[in-house]
């Protein structure tokens, strides 16, 4: 497809929930919704379209192990792309990853810096691991090298405790949040258990990752102050072998693990319920495959939030919140194709026909 070619999208074009339009057109990079006149080349794609997936929670340069090489992230960033997912907040990674802003065929990035943990209360070469009195000042330094967000560990497990225990006391989280927020950056946690979240939420946090731990008691709280949760429940999925694997150094760890896996889909229900932004993550990056998107709407589905508003939150209510443009006039032309109405049932999600990267077909 040559640098001057236009892009013709037709068939129903999905602006908004409830909103369609016939066609589009990605001229120089960008959408317009009039006919570009006197075009030398135009392409024609047909079919539903949706903005750019997005995963809310993901990894970029990251595995198991910690950074990665350069060639394994361009890998992990091309896997999302050809899924659909188009727009990735990166909520950690030790790995520098803004030579990706410079490719026009791969995902767009929103970085959250490196991952802020407790010494010795978090994956081994992921986090800066520090002390409370340290927090404000990595926060501060984090806020400044991403892209609007900035990543707690808000909960770990205590091996002296055998479970999972908060990681910073309340005043040094209250610190670090009116830090980044002086420095125009958000901040979101990982958070598994119970005991860290009113904390969190009472010093003005504004989200939390994977939120298993949401009771009766902190819901309302969470709903009264607008903070969101990026559930990523096909990471949960993985807690019983978690569990499995550390039942006999921490039994009430791995205990703890169980529950909170068994009531994953009424909690994430309970919060919807209540009114709590929720938002499509997949954690892929760490132990986790990337290219997972479609899965995690699906399970939102299963966990009883209603498809149409599953498929909003990768969509047109997850650009929203991220503060990125959908398909939009003079928008960047970031956009899936399906062969069926996604609305109807989010499993076409998994079969994209066409992925479109600044309005040039990529996959």
């Amino acid at each position: 497809m040559s640098e001057d070619m236009v892009l013709h999208v037709k068939g129903r074009i999905l602006v908004g929930p409830e909103e369609a339009r016939d066609e589009l057109w990605v001229v120089g990079g960008r959408i317009t919704f009039t006919r570009p006149p006197g075009a030398r080349e135009v392409r024609t794609v047909e079919g539903w379209a949706l903005p750019g997936l997005v995963d809310a929670h993901c990894h970029v340069g990251l595995d198991q192990h910690g950074p990665v090489a350069a060639e394994v992230a361009e890998k992990q960033a091309l896997t999302d792309r050809d899924a659909g997912a188009l727009l990735l907040r990166d909520a950690g990674s030790p790995s520098d990853t803004r030579w990706m802003d410079d490719r026009d065929d791969l995902p767009r990035v929103i970085r959250a810096g490196r991952h802020i943990a407790r010494t010795r209360r978090y994956i081994r070469n992921y986090a800066h691991e520090i002390e409370p009195d340290q927090l404000v000042a990595h926060v501060g330094q984090e806020a400044r090298r991403g892209d609007g967000w900035v990543k707690l560990v808000g909960d770990w497990i205590d091996r002296g405790a055998g479970d999972l225990t908060p990681c910073w006391p309340r005043e040094a989280v209250e610190a670090a949040i009116a830090e980044a927020h002086r420095l125009g950056a958000r901040v979101t946690a990982h958070c598994f258990a119970e005991d860290s979240l009113r904390d969190l939420v009472e010093a003005g946090i504004d989200c939390i990752e994977h939120a298993t731990g949401l009771t009766e008691e902190t819901i309302p709280l969470f709903a009264e102050r607008g903070v969101a949760i990026v559930p990523t429940l096909v990471n949960i999925a993985t807690f019983p072998d978690l569990a499995a694997g550390g039942q006999a150094k921490f039994p009430d760890w791995s205990a703890h693990m169980r529950r909170l896996y068994e009531r994953r889909y009424d909690t994430v229900r309970a919060a919807w319920d209540a009114g709590i932004p929720v938002f499509v993550g997949t954690d892929a990056g760490g132990s986790l495959p990337h290219g997972l998107v479609a899965a995690e709407v699906a399970e939102l589905v299963t966990a009883g939030i209603p498809p149409l508003d599953a498929l909003s939150a990768t969509a047109w209510g997850a650009r929203d919140w991220l503060g990125r443009p959908g398909l939009t006039e003079g928008a960047p032309g970031d956009l899936v194709v399906y062969a069926s109405d996604p609305r109807a049932d989010v499993r076409v999600l998994a079969a994209p026909r066409r992925v479109v990267v600044g309005g040039k077909v990529v996959a």
